[in-house]
């Protein structure tokens, strides 16, 4: 385990409401899951910059992979995650199935997806590197991380678009809505 990654436990594991969100997803034992994006790279930042632990945080996004693709597959387990769940966490944990992503994501956000593979794949096609942080406890209570550009630009406070795609359409939003939460932010528009 690197030094950041070694931060980043560390971060997780203070945070008492991300690790009940961990703990009782690892209890449903979802195929392939991961809890990825705001959820992480919101509570490193509040960390790096001293805020309150759960600041800004809107939701805990829950990946996971089924190659059932149906819409009826993926509402049994959004009603099992939710049951779960006590309010407010009930209505903050957001699943979505990795396999069913490239289904709706044009519609959605107007760009191309292929179809994923496995959960950690879809990090790599995040809107910018410090979001591509997905993590995972478990059965051993060790916190796996997956975070296929490293975790340099998360520490770091940077955001820069994912070098892997075209800049994605709602950048300017995304980079918008965080610099309102964390204005320390440093922004790098072009994918260098």
């Amino acid at each position: 385990m690197d030094d950041f990654e070694g931060r980043l436990v560390a971060i997780v594991r203070a945070h008492p409401e991300l690790m009940q969100v961990l703990t009782t997803i690892r209890a449903l034992a979802l195929p392939d899951w991961r809890v990825f994006s705001g959820a992480v790279y919101q509570a490193v930042w509040n960390h790096q910059t001293g805020r309150a632990i759960g600041y800004g945080i809107k939701d805990y996004d829950l990946g996971y992979f089924d190659p059932d693709t149906s819409y009826d597959a993926e509402d049994v387990i959004i009603r099992r995650v939710g049951a779960a769940f006590e309010p407010p966490l009930r209505d903050l944990v957001e699943v979505r199935n990795q396999a069913r992503v490239h289904l709706w994501f044009h519609d959605r956000f107007g760009e191309p997806y292929e179809p994923l593979t496995e959960t950690d794949q879809a990090l790599s096609r995040f809107v910018a590197p410090a979001f591509a942080v997905g993590i995972r406890l478990e059965a051993d209570d060790r916190i796996t991380v997956a975070a296929p550009f490293g975790l340099d630009d998360l520490f770091d406070m940077t955001l820069r678009p994912n070098p892997n795609r075209p800049k994605a359409k709602g950048w300017d939003r995304a980079v918008a809505s965080a610099r309102a939460r964390w204005p320390e932010l440093t922004v790098i528009d072009d994918r260098g």
